[in-house]
């Protein structure tokens, strides 16, 4: 397993991510994430290829209690009207399903929120996995609808904001 040393922290903390970094136009790698249905409250599991066929933004974020992953969350919930509506966005964390579910309901949050806490495999497939604090590093994914990665952010400073624009330009060009 690949560790990456200087490449995440978090203030004055240096992390280790566990995992190789995705490139553009390297397939994505399926995964199975739990989630909460909002309307029947009980918990169901996802997988990357449930969605094929349909252009992926994944917000990596390290837990929906932390102030940096709740605002680029409700970020993302604003932007979530930009989009085509045929995008399908996840907020990914190792948060607990119900926590999510809970999270989601308080903030008003309709986009999906994905629970990787049942093993590491998303964490180390994605190569985001924060080894000292397992829990994700601070990532956005943008994924065509042939499951290849077109994009690729992965924020060193767990602190800092993602490009949203960036994000928004790529995925205009692919839709």
């Amino acid at each position: 397993m690949e560790e990456r040393i200087g490449e995440a922290f978090a203030f004055e903390e240096q992390l280790t991510v566990l995992g190789k970094k995705l490139l553009p136009m390297e397939l994505a790698p399926d995964f199975v994430l739990d989630y909460v249905d909002l309307i029947d409250m009980t918990v169901h599991q996802t997988r990357l290829t449930d969605s094929s066929g349909a252009i992926r933004v994944l917000s990596v974020v390290n837990s929906l209690d932390m102030p940096v992953c709740r605002f680029q969350t409700l970020r993302w919930e604003e932007m979530r009207l930009l989009l085509p509506p045929d995008i399908c966005l996840y907020t990914i964390s190792m948060d607990l399903p119900y926590a999510q579910a809970r999270w989601q309901i308080a903030e008003a949050v309709v986009h999906q929120t994905l629970s990787a806490h049942r093993s590491d495999q998303f964490g180390l497939a994605y190569g985001v996995l924060l080894k000292e604090w397992r829990l994700l590093q601070r990532a956005i994914f943008v994924i065509n609808r042939d499951d290849y990665v077109i994009h690729a952010q992965y924020m060193a400073d767990q602190q800092g904001w993602p490009d949203f624009q960036l994000t928004l330009d790529v995925i205009s060009k692919i839709s």
